[in-house]
């Protein structure tokens, strides 16, 4: 039997071995592929060579990102087209979806935070990527097999989203964790984006740190203390808000967040999105500012 949360949605992660044990029951879970290398070539041959058995490829640029532009450089992909893909993968309203990449955690947060903002109840990310399931000694496959076509519709609004006008607000009301490398945050180095630095009044929260030694998540009660020396509580009424260089890492965090029970929205835009606009007041060095 799946965990739950305290808001009867499955607990978001699930280990190698459970879903070895899921994999086996009459009704499996759905697989998505969403190996994804920034900057790096598509990984769709990566998943050729070897994949979870009955899993889908999905393409993160191309279809969990709309173009880049003014929305930032992943903004969230068209709705309708987003649905179309997944119905494409065989994701079925109600069914249980499983997604997973090369270990990093990134990529797949991404296709889990579009799944639940859309109104997807049961998905749930591979713990360890592929990596962990090597360790369980878990099969891979070359055969692409097209799956059956599924029946999800998209009704966006789930979960929490914020724009820039709505981060920054946040950051004041708040707290708005940023989930890039420090030294972004910092100013020190912007190997991307027009400019380094951070929205005014963020929390430096690199969501490498919510990754054990062993490349999984830490454990929930870790999670809580990371986060509540950051200025974030389980209980706490302030709302809490993530952001990172373009919307991808930001969801790991968010994914961090709700494995530990505490809600989170997401800047989809992220850095790429504000620091666009010479308009928007940029904050450098340690201090939130």
């Amino acid at each position: 039997m799946a965990r739950m949360t305290a808001n009867a949605t499955p607990f978001p992660l699930l280990s190698a071995a459970d879903l070895k044990t899921e994999l086996a029951e009459p009704r499996p879970p759905v697989l998505l592929d969403i190996r994804w290398q920034l900057g790096g070539p598509n990984q769709r041959p990566a998943y050729e060579a070897g994949h979870l058995p009955g899993a889908v490829y999905v393409d993160l640029d191309a279809e969990l990102a709309g173009p880049a532009g003014s929305g930032g450089r992943h903004p969230l992909p068209d709705p309708e087209a987003f649905g179309a893909v997944m119905r494409r993968a065989g994701v079925s309203a109600g069914a249980p979806v499983v997604v997973y990449d090369g270990g990093q955690g990134w990529a797949a947060a991404r296709a889990w935070w579009l799944l639940r903002w859309t109104g997807h109840t049961d998905v749930r990310v591979l713990d360890g990527g592929l990596a962990a399931w090597a360790a369980e000694d878990g099969p891979l496959t070359t055969d692409v097999t097209p799956a059956p076509e599924g029946d999800f519709k998209p009704n966006p609004g789930s979960i929490g989203l914020l724009d820039a006008d709505g981060a920054a607000a946040l950051a004041r009301t708040g707290v708005l964790l940023d989930a890039r490398a420090g030294e972004r945050y910092r100013g020190e180095v912007e190997p991307i984006d027009r400019v380094g630095g951070h929205i005014p009044g963020a929390v430096s929260a690199p969501t490498t740190e919510n990754v054990g030694p062993d490349g999984l998540l830490r454990a929930p009660d870790a999670l809580r203390e990371r986060f509540a020396a950051l200025g974030v509580r389980a209980d706490g009424p302030a709302p809490v808000g993530v952001y990172c260089g373009s919307g991808v890492s930001a969801a790991h965090e968010v994914l961090a967040l709700a494995s530990a029970g505490i809600p989170a929205a997401l800047y989809a835009g992220s850095w790429s999105q504000w620091s666009s606009d010479p308009a928007r007041e940029v904050a450098v060095g340690e201090l939130p500012g």
